[in-house]
């Protein structure tokens, strides 16, 4: 299950077209808020993935859905956070997204390696 809200949700999308094309199945969930989050309903689709949850943000990862969502995930879950991990910069934003690890390419990687497992 990959966990998106604004334009990395529309990343989370992307990465749902270009899987379906190899045959891979994935749900894609709009967080839509951090607070309140949807405990219940994370935590019931997490299981039915058998707990392999990627959450993508456009921010740093401290304080933002891949925290929320890790708080409310099953104990058995098997999280990937895709987040800003360095200074952002300013140019195009498909390349700023592609450079931060958090475009529809990268979601494909992690849901491969994830699946993998």
């Amino acid at each position: 299950m990959v966990i998106g809200g604004g334009v990395t949700l529309h990343e989370a999308l992307k990465a749902h077209a270009l899987l379906q094309q190899e045959n891979i199945n994935i749900r894609v969930l709009d967080i839509f808020s951090v607070k309140p989050i949807d405990a219940q309903g994370i935590a019931e689709n997490a299981k039915a993935v058998g707990g392999r949850v990627i959450t993508v943000e456009d921010h740093y990862p401290e304080g933002g859905i891949g925290e929320a969502v890790a708080s409310v995930l099953p104990a058995n879950s098997n999280h990937v956070a895709l987040a800003v991990r360095e200074i952002p910069r300013s140019g195009p934003p498909t390349l700023l997204l592609n450079k931060y690890g958090i475009d529809a390419s990268s979601i494909v990687k992690a849901v491969k390696s994830l699946l993998s497992k």
